[in-house]
């Protein structure tokens, strides 16, 4: 029985195929033969269909397009018509009106589309080829449907090296184009401008393949892609398009809120539906080649070179110092304590104390005073704690307090006054700053270079450019990073870090070696050399560098603390290295200057997640900020003697508040104990509660800027009191500091102008950001931020050695006659 039924399933497929061929044959027969660029106006309902044939010949050197255009005046969506296009090796089909869904619930519809066909080329060695198309229009609308049909041959199609091409697009009308790398060019940067802001629109860079991804909702499938408002640019390798070509796609958002704008206008609405939108955007397109390999050579070698300027320049002055050393110990016929030394070297202090005494320098009216011997230096008690260790502002002696509180509470105090601990304790307390960054640095780094190591891999994957906010004008890419020059560019922070820490190891090192021979003038002369945080500020220097490299690989909104966390420490360690010269016993702690560290990147932090419409934030900080600076301006004038007693009766905490507004405030109130603290007082509070009352009423965007500013600011004003006081009490300031302050200052000013010359912003959309983009201008390769780096590298720098070079004047000065301030 099985058997006999084979015949019957044979005779029932031959009847199925015939009906198909049949039906193939009939459709192709009845098919309307059609011309380029004419139009067709036609009818389709349920029970009516058309279809148009086109025929042209390819030839081997020449890549043909073809634009179709078609539109219907049905607005029923339930029943839209359908086009089907088919080619040799393709198919494209759509239907009017066109659908595109928009912020949820809402959705565009046009009923005028145009799409480009995937081009067909011919295979090599077959000469000239008979190509055809069809286009099948139909609708299973109860009722008849008018349409129009007009198929055009494109004459630009393939993009020209270095010329402008102007055309439009919109969402149902999308445009894209083919590009060829010509001989001897191995990348390119695709530039788009456009005069109008929106409607946002993507630029997709695709391989050429079929089909070629054009609308909304599938850009984003293949290639990489940018969104766009008034300009994009994307830089694209040879070696990652094996064919040597690619399509350069262009699409027209539906709305705009991509690119930070709001819901488009309509001509004609209903419910959510929005329809018949003029939604055109103009574009000119130009492909250029980009740097050669050669240029990321010089760029690189440029870059070494500026660096090693400061390297060779460090050598000569190490040189000039030994040869100077050198000479001065042949002149000299024996030890500082037979009166051969140089005590007397410096200016005396014209400023005088109540008591008579001058405070700075050694007298040297006498006309002996550079033969006389130094007189016996008077030393207060030298406390030590039990361990070297302690980091404790407390001693183990019980008098150490009592004779602490004494001493500071004198009217003019001396560096000796406030340099009675042990110097090795000091020492190592200075030293757990620098072994406490080291831990830090490597817990932070780890986490920062992997989390950046995945955003390039989904850059790199997934294609969507707008994941990191480069400047793409400028953008090179090397290897798997996108923007190698914004990376190389940070090197200046990580060697002139490592130079910083070269100087102060010389430094150390030679200190050491006259504390080891008994030398007068190490022990009680000059101020107290403690290097701790001057290792931790090049420590924290070489850190700025590497992740400011890993912020840019890939900037972007979730790691902008990466750029900034090093800066507000590196402000707060020179504050404390500052304050921490003249008041060597009396210093922050690490543990308590670190904690404050971590407070203020976890307000960075919170004032870009809360800080751009929250005014609750704002008057929070504000608070914290001014109570701030009055507990510290507090504990800066008391120098660490101001404690508040809650042990006794409830009211222990009013009535010491009582006592020293009534002491302090009442009875000095013509003339406070501490004048010259007073007045830096007054002066950075004025500044700080300005900074206050500014980000309360202004609220600016970039927070973090915002933070570090209000650190800078405090930095250079303690350190222009540092200065003007310095002179006044009459010490003097060498050439090298002096050289140092000078570049400092301009060196500063111009990496600000560079800093203020935005190329990005990750507070804005990408497409906002890529507004600000700019080209190259140093070697076709650096950019005014990597100028920024180079020169805000330098200027820290010479801002380390002011600090580490100011006091050389006091080297031969007694510390009974260095002054307090």
């Amino acid at each position: 029985m099985m058997a006999g039924m084979r015949p019957i399933w044979g005779h029932w497929i031959l009847i199925f195929w015939l009906g198909t061929c049949a039906e193939a044959l009939t459709r192709a027969t009845g098919s309307k033969p059609a011309e380029f660029g004419k139009r067709y106006t036609g009818f389709v309902d349920k029970n009516t269909e058309e279809l148009y044939s086109f025929s042209y010949t390819s030839k081997n050197d020449t890549v043909d397009a073809l634009r179709v255009f078609v539109s219907s005046n049905s607005i029923n969506l339930e029943f839209p018509v359908l086009f089907v296009v088919r080619q040799q090796k393709a198919i494209l089909s759509w239907q009017v009106p066109m659908v595109f869904r928009g912020n949820f619930p809402r959705t565009y519809t046009y009923q005028d589309v145009s799409r480009t066909l995937c081009p067909t080329e011919p295979e090599e060695g077959t000469g000239s080829q008979e190509q055809f198309i069809y286009i099948d229009i139909a609708s299973m609308s109860p009722s008849i449907v008018q349409y129009e049909l007009m198929v055009t041959r494109l004459l630009s199609f393939q993009l020209k090296t270095s010329v402008p091409f102007n055309f439009s697009a919109s969402p149902s009308q999308p445009q894209y184009f083919l590009y060829t790398f010509p001989e001897g060019v191995d990348s390119v940067i695709i530039k788009v401008k456009s005069p109008e802001n929106y409607p946002c629109s993507v630029v997709s860079v695709q391989d050429i393949s079929c089909p070629v991804y054009d609308l909304d909702y599938n850009v984003e499938f293949n290639g990489v892609y940018q969104t766009m408002t008034k300009q994009a640019a994307i830089t694209v390798q040879r070696k990652e398009y094996p064919g040597g070509k690619f399509y350069v796609v262009f699409v027209i958002k539906p709305e705009d809120y991509t690119c930070g704008g709001t819901v488009p206008q309509s001509t004609q609405g209903s419910g959510n539906h929005t329809w018949n939108l003029k939604r055109v955007k103009h574009m000119e397109v130009t492909v250029s080649p980009s740097v050669k390999d050669s240029v990321y050579v010089q760029a690189t070698l440029l870059c070494l070179l500026y660096f090693l300027i400061f390297y060779v320049g460090s050598l000569l002055v190490a040189f000039v110092h030994y040869v100077s050393i050198h000479r001065k110990e042949r002149n000299l016929k024996g030890s500082p304590d037979e009166g051969e030394g140089t005590v007397a070297a410096s200016h005396p202090i014209t400023t005088s104390t109540p008591d008579g005494s001058s405070y700075g320098a050694i007298d040297e009216s006498s006309p002996g005073a550079r033969k006389m011997t130094p007189p016996p230096i008077p030393r207060p008690r030298v406390y030590s704690d039990s361990s070297a260790d302690e980091e404790s502002d407390f001693d183990a002696i019980p008098e150490m307090e009592t004779d602490k509180n004494v001493i500071r509470a004198k009217t003019f105090l001396y560096v000796s006054d406030l340099a009675v601990k042990d110097r090795r304790v000091v020492s190592k307390k200075y030293r757990i700053y620098f072994w406490n960054i080291i831990t830090i640095a490597v817990f932070y780094a780890l986490p920062v270079v992997q989390l950046v190591i995945t955003y390039q891999t989904v850059l790199n994957v997934t294609g969507n450019q707008d994941i990191c906010y480069y400047n793409f004008l400028c953008a090179h890419p090397l290897g798997v990073l996108s923007a190698f020059n914004n990376v190389m560019s940070n090197m200046g922070h990580v060697l002139l870090g490592f130079l910083f820490l070269l100087i102060v190891l010389r430094r150390d090192l030679l200190h050491r070696h006259l504390l080891e021979v008994n030398d007068t003038y190490a022990k009680d002369y000059g101020i107290p050399k403690h290097f701790g945080l001057f290792y931790t500020m090049g420590v924290a220097l070489i850190m700025e560098g590497v992740l400011s490299a890993c912020y840019h690989v890939c900037p972007n909104y979730s790691n902008f603390q990466f750029d900034t966390s090093f800066m507000y420490m590196i402000a707060g360690l020179c504050m404390l290295k500052l304050y921490q010269t003249r008041h060597p016993d009396i210093n922050a702690s690490a543990y308590a200057a670190y904690a404050s560290f971590a407070l203020v990147i976890f307000l960075a932090v919170m004032g870009v997640i809360f800080g751009k419409d929250n005014i609750w934030f704002w008057v929070i900080f504000s608070i914290v900020h001014v109570v701030g600076s009055l507990a510290l301006s507090t504990h800066i004038y008391y120098m660490g003697r101001f404690r508040i007693d809650v042990s006794n009766a409830d009211f222990g905490i009013f009535k010491r508040i009582a006592q020293v507004l009534y002491t302090d405030c009442m009875q000095q109130c013509s003339r406070p104990m501490y004048m010259d603290r007073m007045i830096l007082l007054i002066v950075g509070n004025i500044v700080n509660w300005l900074f206050a009352i500014f980000g309360l009423v202004f609220r600016p965007r970039d927070f973090p800027s915002y933070l570090l500013g209000i650190f800078i600011c405090n930095l250079l004003l303690y350190l222009a009191f540092y200065i003007i006081m310095k002179l006044r009490s009459s010490e003097r300031i060498q050439t090298l500091p002096l050289f140092c302050i000078i570049a400092t200052a301009v060196v500063w000013a111009a990496a600000l102008y560079f800093f203020f010359q935005t190329l990005s912003s990750w507070e804005q959309t990408p497409a906002e950001s890529r507004e600000k983009n700019r080209s190259c201008i140093i070697l076709h390769f650096f950019d005014d931020h990597d100028i920024w780096h180079f020169l805000s590298a330098t200027a820290m720098f010479f801002s380390f050695l002011v600090l580490l070079t100011l006091d050389d004047d006091l080297d031969v000065v007694r510390r009974d006659k260095i002054p307090v301030f």
